[in-house]
């Protein structure tokens, strides 16, 4: 069973996430800011990794390149999920490193079809 790794720091967004996850038969750890996510992500070894953008300290933007720059999580794929939805965010969460880039809120059946599509579970 695939394990995800959710990087928001409202504690309902992770209640959603979370919820909509393991109906789909996922394991599901979560990080309330982006360094926790690092660290959590170091600790775990997650198969991929919701990030959130919009967070206290190092944004979801920070993280993201922290953790696909860093050989040691560099090979797990990153999905930020975000309410900023300007096409200038989208670029930018991509060259950060992030392997796809969904709005909220997340429709559960285009995450689960892209999470299947980056883990192949």
């Amino acid at each position: 069973m695939a394990h995800i790794l959710v990087v928001d720091d409202s504690p309902t967004e992770i209640h959603v996430l979370t919820k909509m996850l393991e109906s789909n038969g996922y394991d599901v750890s979560s990080a309330e800011n982006g360094a926790q996510g690092i660290a959590k992500a170091k600790e775990i070894k997650p198969d991929l990794i919701l990030m959130d953008v919009v967070m206290p300290d190092l944004n979801g933007f920070q993280a993201t390149r922290q953790l696909t720059k860093d050989p040691e999580t560099a090979s797990i794929p990153v999905f930020i999920i975000s309410t900023k939805s300007q096409e200038t965010d989208k670029v930018w969460g991509k060259r950060q490193g992030a392997k796809e880039y969904l709005t909220k809120p997340v429709v559960e059946s285009d995450l689960i079809e892209k999470i299947k599509s980056a883990i192949g579970s």
